[in-house]
């Protein structure tokens, strides 16, 4: 009998993390359409348990479990042509915010994660949320 462990993803049937959340965010970052692609190079993504206090305060959020992503950086629309020399722009996925809304939500993982990254990286162009959401209705 040969061993199929191997073809089972290393989260199946356990909480996936933080690399198997980083793959889906690379795949989901790859079906973004190609007239963006250009403009993410050098965006960071970043998978962290949870956001630290400091974060959920500078955002008036009270609980660790309501935020499943940030974006940190400044938006293309608001940069000027002369600007170089400052730290990436970076997205973070909260892998366990994240887990709890796949678990109460019953959507497929690899969805939720890219409709988190979708919205984050729609920060970093400028848009409005309902930019966000034809964004990922095209991505």
């Amino acid at each position: 009998m040969s061993d199929k462990s191997s073809l089972v993803p290393a989260w199946a049937g356990t909480a996936p993390d933080a690399d198997a959340l980083f793959v889906m965010a690379e795949t989901a970052l790859a079906t973004m359409p190609d007239v963006f692609k250009p403009h993410l190079t050098g965006v960071v993504i970043a998978i962290e348990e949870f956001a630290d206090d400091e974060v959920l305060g500078s955002l008036g959020i009270e609980h660790p479990y309501d935020l499943t992503g940030l974006y940190e950086g400044r938006p293309l629309t608001e940069r000027s042509i002369g600007e170089s020399g400052g730290m990436p722009d970076r997205v973070t996925l909260y892998r366990i915010p994240i887990l709890v809304e796949w678990i109460e939500g019953g959507e497929r993982l690899d969805w939720l994660v890219r409709h988190v990254l979708i919205h984050e990286i729609g920060h970093h162009f400028g848009f409005s949320d309902e930019d966000m959401h034809a964004l990922e209705d095209m991505a």
